[in-house]
């Protein structure tokens, strides 16, 4: 397993990291029972992944941590809280609120300390709210509740990054978690030459989600990019849009050539893998590991895609979020 130093944490963790949440949730939502959840993250821990990736929304915090039970020393552990209360962007939530929140998150993973803690899932609209509850993160880290400090961009249904153009002028935060696949490039000139330059840890989400594993979901957003005349089309199979990117030398399969684009993306240090199988974990290792795709390859992602900032690869267009009030 390729290790890399998570920026200024100056924590050494694997270039794949273990992520409970998304679809699968570590397979809790297809049906895998706690067992097979568990031999899953024990199946990661052989495989030297040290980065497990929660979050009090994604409900696996407790299963995680009896995963990790033995291993704490081994590994680095994120969580997340969102800045509004449970399910109702509207509410603010308090610093009181945030206290709790990390006391639970430390019950439930079974643990005395948090590696990385994330504000989940921040939109430009509670960026201020944001900063108005740093102190407090930073009283828990003082504590020795919390190591790090850190904060995750709402991609699903804001893919300009708009929150962390703002956040990466800030010096609160140590880490973090920004959303980068070949359908969307945008993190490239928007987010990551300040987190270079600042040397904040970055956790790729999104390198491969619904379209890039999807032939036909992926087929039919690039025939609607072509048509709106958002991509060039000259040259392009439609039908297998990104075949050209497999082929001896390259990439084995573009759900391969995706996480090493991102893997390789300069500023990138995590590329987070959510899966409920311990085949498709052991693919998705295999992927970050291998070599960088060959240059011309990803001259030619760059050239097609590099534009678009409405995409989110986890389907469709994204439209237009509903306003927070």
């Amino acid at each position: 397993m390729d290790t890399v130093v998570l920026g200024r944490t100056g924590l050494t963790v694997s270039v794949v990291g273990l992520g409970t949440g998304g679809h699968s949730r570590i397979g809790q939502s297809t049906g895998s029972s706690e067992e097979e959840s568990t031999r899953l993250v024990h199946r990661a821990l052989d495989l030297g992944v040290n980065y497990f990736d929660t979050s009090v929304n994604y409900g696996t915090e407790r299963l995680l941590g009896r995963a990790l039970a033995g291993h704490r020393d081994e590994v680095v552990i994120s969580t997340k809280c969102s800045v509004h209360t449970y399910h109702d962007r509207t509410v603010p939530e308090t610093p009181e609120g945030i206290r709790k929140s990390v006391h639970d998150s430390l019950e439930r993973l079974g643990t005395d300390r948090i590696d990385v803690f994330h504000f989940h899932g921040v939109v430009p609209e509670e960026y201020d709210h944001a900063l108005e509850l740093v102190p407090v993160l930073e009283q828990l880290k003082a504590e020795g509740c919390i190591r790090h400090v850190a904060l995750s961009e709402a991609f699903s249904f804001e893919t300009e990054h708009r929150m962390l153009s703002r956040a990466v002028e800030d010096d609160c935060w140590d880490v973090m978690m920004v959303a980068f696949n070949p359908m969307n490039q945008t993190a490239r000139e928007r987010v990551f030459p300040r987190t270079i330059a600042k040397d904040i840890g970055v956790e790729i989400m999104f390198a491969v989600r619904r379209t890039l594993s999807r032939p036909d979901e992926l087929s039919a957003l690039v025939r609607e990019l072509v048509q709106q005349g958002l991509v060039d089309g000259d040259g392009l199979d439609l039908d297998d849009p990104l075949g050209f990117l497999v082929h001896e030398g390259g990439a084995e399969s573009v759900v391969d050539a995706a996480y090493r684009f991102a893997r390789y993306e300069p500023g990138s240090h995590v590329v987070l893998s959510g899966t409920g199988s311990i085949e498709h974990l052991e693919a998705n290792v295999r992927s970050l590991n291998r070599p960088p795709l060959p240059a011309a390859d990803v001259d030619r992602l760059r050239a097609l895609f590099g534009h678009l900032d409405h995409i989110s690869g986890n389907g469709g267009i994204v439209p237009t979020p509903p306003p927070l009030t």
